[in-house]
């Protein structure tokens, strides 16, 4: 029996129940670089007249309803798309692995036995089950590139600070980016454009380097599902491959957790503090963590974060295209116990980190199958070339 979109899209799980799919269409235009195209927008982003719940009952109740729209949103409007519906996000973003503990767990239709991802869940579920085109995410610790890794989908994370913020909810403001997600490469392609600020000039993506030790981390059939991918980029592009070490990413991923939960605290602590939200099992030991940072720690931290950006710069210098799998296996079972989710985000975020910590652009390109399921191939950018990152995936033309 064939199901009709709203069908499906109650099977999905993807979208919230306060602008649930087929109950929201917002169009400013038809006419633009995504015309004809529907989005669907992660539970983060404003909406006017449309509460957001940032995957948290509590937040939802505390906070009052939108008068405006985020900027993002405002764009992809002007630029022709139909917003179609909100869609569920892990707790208060803070998750890799698509799971609400309010809301559920949206379906990863490529892998339906195992999650999707997150936090920017729904929005790639909505993606990779047809009910949307394009879907917009945020991207702090991997929330964009995890979940279009595991859906197999296009997804991107800008270079920091190439989208406005305005009208989403914050978590760690210094890694915080708006991204997408979309099932087709022209449409992922055009999306681009659209969103980002300010184009930036400077030479040519001319070299290749292979992260050796992300590979390295990676399960065998991640990396033997990835290779032939891997030579393509390399034969078509061009361009002179060269295999190098990145650093010693255990001690970056706690950099990156140090800076992420000491800014989230800065930014929520007096709302926790305050209205002692429900948290479920993960975000409450996280947030509690947080609020025990000291300002020595958080400096220390920030420290080193200088020393690994100057490190990626001096790395990639402004001509460089690095090479990775955006993670190092497929997405969890969905019966995953609490200790296998735990060694999973530890693992993911090894390899998530070095964008986020340099602030750089990084687009998952949906190009592998492992154990029946979908891995993705990263390219990781200067900061500033996501206009050239989007030029080499739409000239490789691997997909």
């Amino acid at each position: 029996m064939t199901l009709s979109l709203t069908e499906r899209a109650d099977q999905s799980g993807a979208f919230v129940a306060h602008a649930q799919y087929g109950g929201l269409e917002l169009s400013a235009t038809n006419r633009g670089p995504l015309a004809g195209l529907t989005c669907a927008v992660k539970d983060f982003f404003d909406i006017s007249g449309i509460p957001t719940g940032a995957g948290s009952p509590d937040w939802l109740v505390s906070h009052p309803v939108p008068q405006s729209d985020s900027v993002a949103l405002t764009r992809i409007l002007a630029a022709g798309a139909t917003i179609i519906g909100k869609t569920v996000t892990d707790e208060m973003a803070w998750s890799l692995l698509g799971d609400n503990h309010h809301y559920g767990a949206p379906l990863n239709p490529k892998a339906p036995d195992r999650l999707t991802g997150g936090s920017s869940a729904g929005s790639a579920s909505a993606v990779a089950n047809g009910l949307a085109d394009i879907a917009l995410g945020t991207d702090t610790g991997g929330s964009v590139r995890g979940p279009a890794s595991f859906c197999g989908l296009w997804g991107m994370r800008p270079s920091h600070g190439r989208i406005p913020l305005d009208g989403v909810v914050p978590l760690a403001p210094s890694f915080d980016v708006v991204g997408w997600f979309a099932a087709k490469l022209e449409h992922f392609c055009a999306t681009g454009p659209v969103l980002l600020d300010r184009p930036r000039p400077g030479p040519a993506l001319s070299r290749l380097l292979i992260a050796r030790d992300l590979f390295a981390a990676a399960d065998p059939a991640v990396r033997a599902s990835l290779e032939p991918a891997l030579k393509q980029v390399v034969e078509k592009s061009g361009a002179t491959a060269v295999e190098i070490t990145l650093g010693p990413l255990d001690d970056w991923r706690k950099v990156f957790s140090t800076l992420q939960s000491a800014e989230i605290w800065a930014v929520h602590g007096e709302w926790v503090t305050r209205t002692k939200p429900n948290f479920g099992p993960g975000v409450r030991e996280r947030f509690a963590a947080a609020s025990a940072i000291t300002p020595e720690d958080a400096a220390k931290a920030e420290t080193q974060r200088k020393d690994i950006r100057a490190r990626l710069d001096d790395l990639m210098g402004g001509d460089a295209v690095l090479l990775a799998p955006t993670m190092p296996c497929p997405a969890p079972l969905r019966a995953a116990s609490s200790e296998e989710r735990d060694a999973f985000r530890a693992r993911a975020l090894n390899g998530l980190c070095p964008a986020g910590l340099a602030g750089l652009p990084q687009i998952s390109m949906p190009l592998g199958e492992a154990d029946g399921a979908p891995v993705g191939l990263s390219l990781i950018g200067p900061r500033g070339t996501d206009e050239k990152l989007l030029d080499l995936v739409r000239r490789l033309k691997l997909r």
